[in-house]
């Protein structure tokens, strides 16, 4: 089948159900007692509930307006999807109210539903009682919900195909993940989606015999545009089951990868660092990853160490070392930016480390123990992009080896942000200084080095210290490293009388009644990891208990967000030492208890001061 022929996915799609109609679309792995149950959907049957759902949307006159999707399965998601097409609707994916946590401020989905202005909300009955008290407690009048699976709704036979579709009609809005507290819906066209699907193809080198299986939810780009459409774009198959079942135990992805032949799935770094650790030797024994050819890792910054440590854990499984594929994309640009080359192996570059921090990519030696170097993992090549590396103040193109901020053009780059016409204009028609235009700012910094894209970091979470760049992901993984009782942490700056780093940090089993001499031991570690390898003295520390550090549906730190609930006094950890300005800034003349905190100091002066430390 020609794909150049399409000129909407809807046709795609259609073209698709009519060719397959037998062959599996989509295969649903729910949890079930005795493990997990699967669910298959068919090419025609998912032609036919689409129709189905898309008569009920047309009845409903929803052609061209958005239509809020919640549903805890994908198959029913993919077949609400499917029929927002068929109805010339704008489907809006999102996560089921409360499975963020119960507090309704961070609530991404009330933030969304407040955001899009929605006349209709489409579930399904297992997903309706959290959906009805989410419409009740934001006060949507007139908001109508409707559970697509309740027996006797809609008939295919009354759907009536719409008027032909334009290239640059919506398909979707891709709401971002909420690295900041507010998501904004990114507006993905047709145009956009078919030639991200295009790019995904080339750089992946997909053909319809791969099959794709992941456990990213349908809200999320990669879950959705990779793991979902992209095997409909081929006429394959996907596998999925929920987030939930894979952190619960990450085997059963792996187990998944096996038993249905996936040869293409992946997700964020964390989750391969997952698989390592929770996958035991003994289920690695009961392991063929052997036709898994792509292990993709976006999503997040890539670390080579975890790329290493998960290809070596799982060789004995068959897992090839150049299966794990590190890859670049962004909701603003549909998907996929850029990519490796399919069975070969990855580049990873040892970088002078003083020189990265002033915005320079220059390679070090390893070996040579008195230059501190970082390893950057490339991204591969670009697809489909007119992609320059820019100073973002100057607006001025870089040259090859400078550090700067990715700017896009394509047929890939996004319409624009729903009803945000001013943040719309200034992040997807910047002009470059010589006065060329139309380019989308990702707000990622990175280099171009041999044709090779690497990410560095965000420009807006660069911490600026003394004239240094310093990137809070490097400072997150350095000081995790550091004891096995570290889990997740973020790290942030803050201006108080100059811009200082705090770091909040996760610990295993930590409570108020801890000991506070260890715990005082283990900040005093990590500002003297702080200060010995990122040059930063008597750094803010806050220890806080596992499940404190606000993440992404995905897996991102929020560090935005936690920036602001420090900043605003509410975080606060069970031992904190803080600068005494910063601790005048958050804490008030609050008359906290504790000890005068000293940090070590391994650049050769006297021990400074860090400020008290506290014990809630």
């Amino acid at each position: 089948m020609s794909l150049s022929r399409f000129v909407t996915f809807t046709e795609l799609v259609r073209a698709r159900a009519a060719e397959l109609a037998d062959a599996p679309a989509h295969i649903f792995l729910r949890d079930a007692p005795g493990g997990l149950l699967a669910e298959t959907l068919t090419y025609a049957e998912l032609d036919r509930e689409a129709r189905r759902i898309a008569s009920v949307l047309q009845a409903h006159r929803a052609e061209g307006e958005p239509v809020l999707l919640l549903y805890p399965s994908t198959t029913e998601f993919l077949k609400a999807f499917v029929g927002c097409l068929y109805a010339g609707a704008v489907a809006v994916p999102v996560p089921l109210p409360g499975s963020e946590g119960d507090d309704k401020r961070l609530n991404r989905t009330a933030a969304v539903l407040r955001d899009v202005g929605t006349r209709l909300v489409l579930t399904d009955t297992a997903g309706a009682p959290e959906v009805a008290l989410c419409l009740a407690g934001s006060y949507n009048a007139g908001v109508v919900c409707l559970a697509t699976d309740t027996p006797g709704l809609g008939d295919p036979e009354d759907w009536r195909e719409p008027a032909a579709a334009d290239p640059e009609d919506l398909v979707f809005l891709q709401y971002t993940s909420g690295s900041v507290s507010d998501p904004r819906g990114v507006m993905v066209s047709h145009r956009n989606l078919l030639a991200n699907q295009q790019a995904l193809q080339e750089a992946f080198r997909t053909t319809p015999e791969d099959r794709f299986g992941g456990w990213l939810p349908h809200y999320h780009d990669m879950g959705l545009i990779a793991h979902l459409l992209h095997p409909i774009w081929l006429g394959s198959c996907s596998v999925q089951m929920t987030p939930t079942a894979f952190v619960k135990r990450p085997f059963r992805w792996l187990r998944a990868i096996q038993d249905y032949g996936v040869t293409v799935g992946g997700g964020p770094n964390f989750c391969y660092d997952l698989c390592v650790r929770r996958v035991t030797d003994q289920q690695i024994a009961e392991l063929d990853l052997s036709r898994w050819r792509l292990a993709l890792n976006g999503a997040e910054p890539v670390r080579q160490t975890t790329l290493r440590a998960f290809a070596e854990r799982f060789a004995p499984a068959g897992l090839r070392p150049e299966a794990v594929y590190p890859c670049y994309g962004l909701a603003e640009a549909t998907l996929i930016v850029s990519g490796g080359v399919p069975g070969a192996a990855y580049a990873a570059t040892a970088v002078d480390a003083t020189e990265l921090e002033r915005d320079r990519f220059t390679p070090a030696d390893p070996d040579r123990i008195e230059q501190p170097f970082r390893t950057l993992v490339g991204c591969g090549r670009v697809r489909g992009f007119d992609l320059r590396i820019v100073d973002p103040v100057a607006h001025r193109e870089l040259p090859a080896g400078a550090i700067g901020e990715i700017w896009l053009r394509g047929d890939s780059v996004a319409q624009g942000y729903w009803q945000r016409h001013t943040e719309t204009a200034e992040t997807f028609g910047a002009t470059l200084s010589d006065g060329e235009t139309g380019f989308l700012r990702t707000g990622d910094l990175g280099v171009l080095a041999d044709g090779e894209l690497y990410v560095t970091g965000r420009l807006k979470e660069v911490v600026i210290l003394n004239g240094r760049n310093v990137y809070p992901q490097d400072v997150e993984w350095a000081v995790r490293g550091l004891h096995p009782g570290f889990g997740l942490g973020a790290a942030f700056p803050v201006q108080a009388g100059r811009e200082q780093l705090v770091v909040v940090q996760e610990v295993k089993g930590i409570s108020p009644d801890t000991d506070a001499t260890e715990l005082r031991r283990l900040a005093q570690r990590i500002q003297a990891m702080l200060g010995r390898d990122f040059t930063v003295p008597a750094g803010n520390v806050l220890l806080v208990p596992t499940g404190t550090v606000r993440r992404t549906t995905s897996g991102k730190v929020q560090r935005t967000l936690m920036r602001r609930l420090f900043l605003d006094g509410e975080l606060r950890g069970d031992y904190e030492v803080l600068d005494p300005t910063v601790r005048a800034l958050t804490r008030g003349c609050d008359d906290l208890p504790g000890d005068d905190l000293l940090s070590e100091n391994l650049l050769g002066e006297d021990l400074l001061s860090a400020g008290r430390g506290l014990r809630r």
